[in-house]
């Protein structure tokens, strides 16, 4: 084999090998943009479900806090209207208990104090009861105590026939204050009574502010319709 053969093969050999380089280099370039591709996608992925998670969460966030805040407002509102409506009640009955304290006193009244002691005995049915009333009210009190006895009886015998007979008392010891008494010793009163047995643990209120109080309580829906409507 001459120099120029020799040479021929060694420049083939050469371009063989660099094209064989060259292929080689094209795949490993090639690889690595597919892989630089998938890497940046899947970059691109992971962090867009960070984005996304993160603004879930902060969406989650502020929907909470929303909601917390307008059950608060809400529950705000409501306890303002409920007291709102609780002032105006109380404002009701001290209208109605200044009204009261003006007709506690006269033939009516002590037609009334009658009646209530009568229905005091019918619920304790006992031979002695002691009367509590307010110290101011002690000699209207003391003035129908018989009539209130007899009558009693009269009912007691048409109801059942039983000849029954009851003993009243004013119990001294413990009047019921009103405002001619202050700094007594007992509720505040507009009137009425408070019956109890001679041992004093069974005792019955026929007081006038009980009176009212069940009133109040019994027709509130009522009371609330008319001065709220159906609000």
């Amino acid at each position: 084999m001459d120099a120029t053969e020799a040479n021929k093969q060694i420049t083939q050999m050469i371009s063989f090998i660099l094209a064989e380089a060259t292929d080689r280099a094209n795949d490993i370039q090639k690889k690595g943009e597919e892989e630089f591709s998938i890497e940046v996608h899947r970059i691109i992925t992971e962090q867009k479900e960070k984005v996304r998670s993160g603004y879930e969460k902060k969406s989650k966030q502020i929907e909470t806090s929303y909601a917390i805040a307008k059950s608060m407002a809400i529950n705000k509102q409501r306890l303002e209207k409920i007291k709102a409506r609780q002032e105006v009640l109380t404002k009701l009955s001290d209208e109605v208990r200044g009204k009261l304290s003006q007709e506690v006193k006269g033939d009516q009244y002590k037609a009334y104090l009658s009646k209530l002691i009568v229905q005091g005995l019918l619920m304790l049915l006992e031979e002695n009861v002691r009367i509590r009333c307010r110290e101011i009210d002690k000699a209207v009190v003391q003035s129908v105590l018989a009539s209130a006895s007899s009558e009693y009886c009269k009912v007691i015998k048409d109801e059942t026939g039983a000849e029954k007979k009851c003993a009243l008392t004013i119990d001294e010891t413990q009047f019921l204050s009103g405002s001619a008494v202050a700094g007594k010793d007992g509720p505040s009163c507009l009137g009425g009574v408070v019956l109890a047995t001679s041992d004093g643990k069974i005792t019955i209120d026929n007081t006038i502010d009980l009176r009212l109080r069940l009133v109040i309580e019994q027709d509130k829906p009522a009371i609330r319709k008319l001065l709220f409507g159906g609000q």
